[in-house]
């Protein structure tokens, strides 16, 4: 997320940090460094100048000038300004004295519409909310089976009609369902087009005539860049947008409209879509990707995937078996397919305050070669093997690479790690630090 903006910016202060008390010119130098960082990943160049302004008006006041820490000052305010632009504090969707309440969503076509329908009727989901999904989009009949198939598969009611039924009569017939059903957010995915159009735009505004809704949501892909905001300017202009979900986060290039579209539109971001899965949806919160930008991390997030994801009875037991070094390559494998429940390794890696430049080098693609490549080879071990690793020799060294369609050298760099792993272990419940934590992930591709 914004990878390429995250590194620029670290370097800068990094650079700063390592010159101790700072001048004006000093301070002049390192803005103008973040300026370009800033246009390159495509933010609205006005947010940029105001951006800067207020900094720098800061940035030169005795507080950071006659400071020990002049550079973590500065980060600090870049940090303060970077939440302001983003909105603030973090909004969440409206409540409604009679449920059930109704969320349009509405945007072009290839913004993502139709699966964060899903995403969005997941997440209410997960806090205890009843939604229904309708499929309104009739324009492109294949949304409908889209969403249905969609819904089937995350277990989420889905009200559809025939595609010649008009998109009112539809949301007045899922309505009346709704509450027969005691359901308590309908989301509506409504009709999109390629661009804005008169059409659209009216067939919109007499849907959210008829259906009241507590939410209008625009989901906008953040990959076109100033174009977002374009498009996010327009919608609200005709409608009245009451949200904005940015999807296709978990991309990088020119993701800078995630800084401009709340300040140009006054819209605010109410959710980021993080990637393909439908538990990929983050309720947005200002002072956590401000911090990710950063490369400060973002722990909170991170523990409330590991809440959701994460087994914690069988957490408990792992750590147990950790403790006394019982920890065993079944064992790993168990605690692979956890942590992969979370995310990519990359994602989690750019959560850690401090690890973003390791996980920049962590592509989604290569960080799941790796995994399947690790667990690949403990499946082709029987079962004794993964209890006593002990007992593996180069005969069957030589099996489990055929079994897993890897190397022997393979198998014998994963056994190796593994003895480094257990070591760790023992010594972090000594209260030692690890020298190396990412050892498993490191092993050559091929």
């Amino acid at each position: 997320m914004l990878e390429a903006l995250t590194q620029k910016l670290t370097g800068v202060f990094d650079k700063l940090g390592r010159k101790g008390k700072l001048s004006e010119g000093d301070i002049d130098d390192a803005l103008r460094q973040v300026r370009m960082a800033l246009l390159e990943a495509d933010v609205n160049f006005k947010v940029v100048k105001e951006f800067l302004s207020r900094v720098r008006e800061r940035a030169i006041g005795a507080e950071v000038l006659r400071s020990l820490t002049p550079a973590q000052q500065i980060v600090k305010i870049v940090n303060e300004e970077l939440i302001a632009i983003l909105g603030g504090e973090p909004e969440r969707l409206a409540q409604v004295a009679d449920p059930p309440a109704v969320a349009l969503l509405v945007g072009l076509q290839g913004s993502g519409k139709t699966t964060t329908a899903v995403k969005l009727a997941v997440q209410l989901r997960s806090v205890g909310q009843r939604p229904l999904l309708v499929a309104a989009d009739t324009r492109r009949p294949a949304a409908i089976e889209q969403l249905k198939l969609l819904g089937e598969q995350s277990n989420i009611p889905v009200h559809s009609e025939d595609p010649h039924v008009s998109p009112r009569v539809i949301c007045q017939h899922a309505l009346k369902q709704a509450r027969e059903m005691g359901a308590t957010w309908v989301i509506v995915d409504t009709q999109g087009r390629l661009h804005i159009d008169e059409a659209m735009m009216e067939e919109l505004v007499e849907v959210k005539s008829r259906m009241q809704p507590a939410e209008v949501l625009l989901t906008v892909d953040a990959m076109i860049g100033q174009d977002a905001v374009r498009v996010a300017r327009e919608f609200n202009d005709r409608i009245g947008l009451t949200g904005l979900i940015l999807t296709k986060m978990d991309g990088d290039a020119r993701g800078g409209a995630a800084l401009s579209i709340r300040s140009v539109t006054g819209v605010p971001i109410k959710y980021l879509g993080t990637g393909e899965k439908m538990d990929a949806l983050e309720a947005f919160h200002p002072d956590r990707l401000a911090s990710r930008i950063l490369g400060m991390g973002d722990m909170l997030t991170l523990i409330e995937r590991a809440e959701t994801a994460l087994d914690q009875q069988q957490a408990k037991k792992m750590e147990e078996k950790m403790r006394t070094g019982g920890f065993d390559l079944e064992d790993l494998l168990e605690q692979m397919r956890q942590i992969h429940k979370m995310g990519s390794l990359g994602r989690l890696g750019e959560m850690i305050p401090g690890f973003s430049k390791v996980s920049s080098h962590l592509s989604d693609v290569d960080g799941e070669k790796q995994m399947k490549k690790v667990e690949a080879i403990i499946l082709s071990m029987t079962y004794e093997e993964r209890r006593n690793p002990a007992m593996i020799d180069g005969k069957r060294r030589s099996r489990i690479a055929r079994g897993s369609g890897t190397t022997p050298r393979d198998v014998n760099q994963l056994l190796n790690q593994f003895r480094q792993m257990q070591k760790m272990t023992k010594s972090m419940t000594r209260g030692k630090m690890p020298k190396n934590m990412g050892g498993l992930f490191n092993m050559p591709m091929k």
